[in-house]
């Protein structure tokens, strides 16, 4: 991972490429050969649809906590918090963000973790320190209790790049150990960045003691950093070793990488590259395809994957978390939860009656036996994970719950703004600002936006 001082050296690209190359010599000091990249290439489904894991960075000086997708996601790491030599922690940055990210996401289902560390630098000494004695190491330990705890976690997840392979691997092991043992008598999770292969300072005993560990598969050197084959042969070195598969997950990167810069994803698109593509003016970056066959390997081979970093996205039909999740949904049999963003739709209720917008003028109903342009809407990307549901010109809104659903608001603000919640036989809902869910109430009265759960009435076939 990259900290925020490692993210502003791109203003001085010698400095960047320098601490660069220190940070992955220990990669390249004995690299797997290429004829044995796809070694063991086999299909495991470690994991089914409903446990793959879909982890995003979200770092304390990037992103607002209202533009995450949320519906996207599994588990978000907040990075970073810098350890200090003793064991005990550098304040936190920005702590108000998190509190803001630990209620939103656990409101949607998300677990977050604080990612403790990064490369700051090149710097891990403090790590070295606290961890090389029983006592730093309960210290440390003491501490990460305290933040857990402190800010409503569920859970750590150690960024310590990277410990070398002798005491300093045997210090990381018994650190794991005793956090292991301390995270999971809580109910917590413990997890770990490691580095894309060869990586013999942690050892094999770190991974009973982990839930997961985050393979960082890019940042090789150069525009080639997060290649298609780098993936494979970094599951393949972990997964060789004995990591059991659904315990990896396979590191996907929001950005891309020329030879004297770093930039992101929704930057390069901007700048004129294609999300189609994986290369534009030097900068080799991972397009939509390459995103999508990274996941369908991770489905094939690990538990999950991982994102560093979610800021770095675009929106809308370019979003690379919107290509893993179609990913994520097509794996789970799913056709109802692909978004159809800037399509245009029908919906059916149960009663096998379409929903009308009524051209704005009165309530919504879901009555009509056939579908018209009043029948018909746009599916709008509203940000955050969200979509918007057009008609003519008009926005739904859901009134908040407190009265009949409309389609009649010029623009979308909160109350216009919808979670595309996938069903499993294919149908979907959609729940509001409120938290509720909108009902076709039959086709027997106005739809309302009112329902705390999904029922038949709180399901729509589209486009049937």
């Amino acid at each position: 991972m990259k900290t925020k001082k490692h993210l502003r050296l791109m203003l001085m690209p010698a400095l960047l490429l320098l601490c660069m190359a220190s940070c992955k010599k220990k990669e390249a000091e004995s690299a797997i050969p290429d004829n044995q990249m796809n070694a063991n290439n086999t299909s495991v489904n470690a994991v089914s649809a409903a446990n793959f894991k879909v982890i995003g960075y979200v770092p304390s000086w990037a992103g607002e906590v209202n533009q995450i997708q949320y519906s996207k996601l599994t588990h978000i790491n907040y990075a970073f918090i810098l350890p200090t030599a003793s064991g005990g922690f550098q304040p936190l940055e920005n702590p108000s963000k998190l509190q803001s990210l630990v209620a939103t996401a656990h409101a949607n289902n998300v677990k977050v973790l604080v990612s403790v560390g990064g490369w700051n630098n090149g710097d891990d000494s403090a790590f070295e320190s606290f961890a090389s004695s029983a006592s730093g190491r309960t210290t440390f330990t003491n501490n990460v209790i305290n933040l857990v705890n402190q800010y409503n976690l569920d859970g750590i997840d150690i960024d310590w790049e990277y410990p070398d392979a002798g005491n300093s691997g045997n210090n990381y092991t018994a650190l794991m150990q005793q956090l292991s043992t301390a995270m999971h008598n809580k109910g917590k999770l413990l997890t770990a960045a490691v580095v894309s292969y060869n990586g013999p300072g942690v050892q094999n005993a770190v991974f009973a003691a982990v839930d997961f560990l985050n393979i960082m598969a890019y940042d090789e050197g150069g525009a080639n950093h997060s290649t298609s084959a780098l993936a494979v042969q970094s599951l393949n070195y972990w997964i060789g070793r004995g990591l059991p598969a659904s315990k990896a997950n396979l590191g996907l990167p929001f950005y891309g990488r020329s030879a004297n810069e770093y930039v992101d994803y929704k930057t390069i698109l901007s700048r004129g590259g294609s999300a189609n593509s994986d290369s534009y003016a030097g900068i080799g970056y991972n397009g939509i395809p390459t995103i999508k066959s990274k996941t369908n390997l991770a489905f094939d081979k690990a538990g999950g994957v991982m994102i560093w970093e979610l800021s770095q996205d675009a929106t809308g039909a370019n979003s690379l978390l919107s290509a893993i999740n179609q990913v994520v949904v097509s794996r789970a049999g799913n056709p109802g939860g692909s978004i159809p963003i800037g399509s245009t739709v029908t919906l059916k209720g149960i009663n096998g009656r379409y929903v009308s917008g009524e051209e704005g003028a009165t309530a919504m109903t879901c009555n009509r036996t056939a579908a018209s342009p009043v029948e018909t809407f746009t599916v709008v990307d509203a940000g955050g994970g969200k979509i918007s549901l057009r008609s003519k010109g008009k926005y739904v809104s859901s009134e908040n719950g407190t009265q009949a659903i409309t389609c009649s608001r010029a623009t979308a603000g909160d109350w216009e703004k919808f979670d595309w919640v996938a069903n499993a036989d294919g149908t979907v809902s959609f729940r509001g600002n409120n938290g509720k869910y909108i009902s076709s109430e039959n086709g027997t009265q106005a739809m309302t936006c009112n329902r705390e759960t999904i029922s038949g009435w709180e399901a729509f076939g589209i486009n049937k």
